[in-house]
């Protein structure tokens, strides 16, 4: 970490409580209150630096030479900042770093310490230690930090703007061609012992080891730790250099983990958990409204799985409308992205249903009509027909997601739409009517079953119950209508061969006959009696 040292005396002050005392052996003739703290301090040295001071001082001093009382708590940095710039004045030994130089820049300026009140003043000092902080990777993270101390005099100074332009070029550059000590966002809020610090020079320590950062997310840690408003400069700065809006995205999802960690709750196994502070949920819900603005609009950049688990999110800690509608149109518009098991979002609220199939059908609303947009238009025959049959896919996709269906659990109604649905292909309508061929085959047996059962004198149920007709018309009425339905099916099924050349294969490959022989045996033996 760079460093300046300024002044050559040695320590001249020693604290009492909440007060500053000069150890000179003069009597103090001025008061300086900087909140609950006091400095008992002498005129001239402070008057010759601070053009603030000598008017205060001026304004304060009575004819009978008594001391002054000044109070100076609207001063950047507070007691801990003024504690420096009085050793300044007075010419003790005191070190500039990245976590001081902002607030003693911001304090100078306050008080007019320029080189109009004495050369090499505190001013232009801050002023050359920051141009030097600003090509230094790790301290401009640490500086950025500390502008929250002092934003508004920093944002007036142009601090903030130009530790986020230092910043966002090196991010944008290969990290690989300079030597920058990166890495340091893990301890930025630490003072590290200067001493260890001096053993670092030019990127590389004493044991002769550089410390290059690795890999295009190599920014991603250090730029967490900073506040969501500096962090959101920081991405906009980055973003109009030309970064890849991937490495953004990541960027924001890196952020977002620490920073809103009731998303850690979701991980997977094989993901990696952020070790994070432990903010409300009043301020989880606030930092979640923003990130949602700060991610890259384009689609397809942000990871489909990321989005869902922030929507899930956004649900939980209540986020506004806008936030959430936001976040479901971009799920929708790469919903083609996303796996079954992330759609399965939990109802927050009472509902009937255990998962939010409101949400899904307005994402899949939105899913149709960026397509739509896209300009992917669905054949004649379909828009002829009022709907979309996902006219995108090919018929080999077509084909292997139609044998994912088993055709063994439709229902009737299923079995009928799937039978005379022209789009499907021809394989899975044989194995619609083939089972629906089985299914009936089984019906009729059981009926023949249940008949012989009840002719049985055997059977002690048999002359139970009220019967409306004698049992044997039963029978051959419910047979009858199995019949037709068979028929039926069959003619069904010769128009469809009759219009694929392909049959003959197909019939081999699921072993048909000709004529089915499902009705025939108990056919004949019905029609006998």
């Amino acid at each position: 970490m760079a460093f300046m040292r300024l002044g050559s005396k040695s320590e001249a002050f020693h604290r009492e409580g909440q007060t500053w005392l000069c150890t000179t052996g003069l009597v103090s003739d001025v008061t300086i209150e900087v909140g609950d703290m006091k400095f008992h301090l002498h005129k001239f040295p402070l008057l010759s630096r601070s053009g603030l001071l000598e008017r205060l001082i001026e304004e304060s001093s009575t004819d009978d030479g008594s001391g002054c009382v000044l109070s100076l708590d609207e001063i950047p940095g507070g007691g801990k900042t003024f504690e420096l710039i009085t050793k300044f004045c007075y010419g003790v030994k005191i070190e500039l770093t990245a976590f001081n130089v902002v607030s003693l820049r911001c304090a100078a300026e306050y008080l007019e310490m320029t080189d109009n009140y004495g050369e090499g003043n505190l001013v232009g000092m801050t002023e050359t230690f920051l141009n030097e902080v600003f090509g230094n990777w790790t301290d401009s993270i640490k500086a950025l930090q500390t502008c929250e101390e002092v934003i508004d005099y920093a944002e007036d100074l142009h601090i903030i703007s130009r530790c986020v332009d230092s910043l966002a070029i090196k991010a944008c550059a290969d990290p690989s061609l300079f030597n920058w000590p990166v890495g340091g966002g893990k301890n930025a809020t630490s003072v590290q012992n200067s001493e260890d610090e001096s053993q670092l020079w030019n990127g590389i320590s004493a044991a002769g080891k550089m410390l290059q950062p690795t890999g295009e997310d190599w920014w991603f840690d250090d730029s967490s730790f900073l506040s969501l408003p500096l962090f959101k400069r920081l991405i906009t700065a980055i973003e109009a250099r030309g970064m890849k809006l991937e490495n953004i995205a990541m960027a924001v999802m890196y952020y977002t983990r620490k920073h809103v960690p009731l998303m850690n709750r979701q991980v997977s196994m094989d993901e990696q958990v952020i070790e994070t502070p432990n903010p409300s949920e009043a301020e989880q819900k606030d930092a979640l409204e923003e990130i949602v603005g700060l991610l890259p609009s384009k689609k397809g950049v942000n990871p489909t799985k990321f989005l869902l688990r922030l929507l899930q999110t956004a649900m939980v800690l209540h986020a506004s409308q806008s936030s959430r509608e936001n976040l479901e149109r971009r799920i929708g518009n790469q919903l083609d992205q996303a796996a079954l098991v992330d759609l399965l979002i939990p109802n927050m609220g009472y509902s009937e249903t255990l998962y939010d199939v409101e949400c899904v059908l307005r994402m899949i609303e939105q899913f149709v009509s960026s397509t739509e947009q896209a300009g992917i238009v669905p054949s004649p025959c379909i828009t002829e027909e009022g709907h979309l049959a996902h006219p995108w896919i090919t018929d080999s996709e077509r084909e292997h997601i139609c044998r994912l269906m088993n055709c063994q659990k439709l229902s009737l109604e299923a079995s009928t739409h799937a039978a005379q649905n022209e789009r499907l292909p021809l394989r899975v309508i044989v194995q619609v009517l083939f089972f629906e061929q089985l299914r009936l085959r089984t019906s009729v047996s059981g009926w023949f079953f249940v008949s012989e059962n009840l002719d049985n004198p055997e059977n002690p149920n048999a002359g139970n119950g009220v019967l409306l007709k004698p049992r044997g018309e039963n029978v051959r009425e419910r047979v009858s209508e199995l019949e037709k339905e068979c028929m039926n099916m069959k003619q069904e099924l010769q128009k469809l061969v009759r219009s694929k050349k392909s049959w003959k294969n197909f019939t081999r490959r699921l072993n048909f006959k000709k004529k089915s022989e499902c009705c025939k045996p108990k056919d004949q033996a019905t029609a006998a009696t």
